[in-house]
């Protein structure tokens, strides 16, 4: 099977301009390949395993990765998949986020020796001459053609400002300037960015004559996918210091039936025939390939260590064994008693009282294994102290709760 053909059977390829050329690109190691991260958070999160995992094969393929940091895209925002306008991130927030976006993007892309090369837009954006890039680069674009693109028609009804609306030549002059200077001729990203895409392969061939391919990454349709990295709690992010690598495993631990198989072959390096068998797995045995799907992608962002202790917390604790130190913990510091709705809200398994008493009174919440009934119900530090209290919402969440 060729490069392009693995892709596509792992369901990694939406649409690209030109498949034949790229294909032959991908499938002899020609293809020196971007994709754009802007960093609007101090973390990436698991809603960018798509562009890093495809970003490895292809590397693996003998492909040259071009990480690009988006730190003057960012001081704009990218109004795809918005109904309104991002929040203004200052320079020093946006650089401090792109330094971590670095480091945790080493973990899946080999930098050494030139394999691979990240680049940040703020070094060459943010010193344009407004009206020379206005000239230069705005006059190869239609605004009646721009307008047709969803990330724009979407936003009409309730206003788009004309800061978006400059994204597209933005991310579109990031490709120029990148063929230019790195003879970058593949660029990837989400099939919702196709249309801001399409901006800079057209901008090339318009200014330079040159060939230049774009290849999309489908979004995850599946029913959890489309909340893919999203919980009750928040965003589930690679950083282990906001999300547990426990919380993190068990993440993918509790994926929903019909999404397992699309997932490992998205989102791991697991072999295809071996998840060809899955297919037909059902009860146990697709149990059993939820742990494969957790332990495999938890390996891949904490190591295969910190993935082994998530597995064995996981398993002890659906299996009555008890109190793991791998399991999340809070450590409070309260005087004899804490009412339950104050705990709930305290260690993040509860964004209100007003949830916290929804799981209450819907009999989804325990307390060292005794369901709670009673929404007025305290917790006593005894209760806490030592090992602690083992608190289990719903069916799959365990959170322990300490006193200082």
């Amino acid at each position: 099977m060729t490069v392009f053909e693995e892709l596509t059977a792992r369901g990694l390829v939406a649409q690209t301009t030109g498949e034949e050329a790229v294909r032959d690109m991908l499938d002899h190691g020609k293809a020196v390949f971007y994709i754009g991260f802007d960093p609007t958070a101090d973390s990436l999160t698991v809603g960018h395993f798509n562009p890093l995992i495809l970003m490895r094969h292809l590397q693996r393929a003998g492909n040259k990765p071009v990480a690009l940091l988006g730190g003057g895209t960012t001081m704009i925002g990218d109004p795809s998949d918005r109904t309104d306008m991002r929040s203004l991130m200052g320079k020093d927030l946006i650089d401090a986020n792109a330094g971590r976006f670095k480091a945790q993007m080493s973990r899946f892309i080999d930098f050494s020796d030139g394999k691979a090369i990240m680049v940040n837009n703020a070094d060459w954006l943010l010193d344009l001459n407004y009206v020379d890039f206005i000239r230069d680069i705005g006059v190869h674009f239609s605004v009646n053609r721009m307008l047709t693109a969803e990330c724009y028609r979407s936003r009409l009804e309730k206003g788009l400002s004309f800061l978006e609306f400059n994204y597209m030549l933005m991310q579109s002059y990031d490709y120029l300037y990148l063929h230019e200077k790195y003879g970058v001729n593949l660029q990837c990203g989400g099939d919702d960015q196709w249309s801001n895409m399409l901006g800079g392969t057209e901008l090339i061939r318009r200014k330079l004559g040159h060939d230049a391919h774009t290849l999309t990454i489908p979004l995850l349709l599946t029913r959890e996918g489309q909340k893919m990295g999203k919980t009750a709690r928040g965003a589930v992010w690679l950083d282990p210091e906001k999300t547990s690598v426990y919380d993190f495993y068990q993440y993918f631990r509790n994926t929903a039936d019909d999404d397992v198989i699309p997932y490992l072959k998205r989102l791991t390096f697991v072999p295809l025939e071996e998840i060809a068998e899955m297919e037909g797995w059902r009860g146990q045995e697709l149990n059993a390939a939820k742990e494969r799907l957790a332990l495999e992608l938890t390996a891949l962002i904490h190591g295969g260590e910190e993935a082994q202790k998530a597995q064995e917390a996981a398993r002890a604790l659906f299996t009555g064994g008890g109190r793991l130190d791998d399991v999340p913990t809070t450590t409070l510091d309260f005087a004899s008693e804490l009412g339950v709705l104050d705990a709930l809200v305290r260690c993040g398994l509860a964004a209100s009282k007003g949830e916290g008493r929804r799981l209450v009174e819907q009999g989804g919440l325990e307390l060292d294994g005794k369901k709670v009934t009673d929404v007025h119900a305290v917790i006593a530090r005894e209760q806490c102290e030592g090992e602690g209290l083992m608190i289990k919402k719903g069916k799959k969440v365990y959170h322990r709760l300490r006193v200082q």
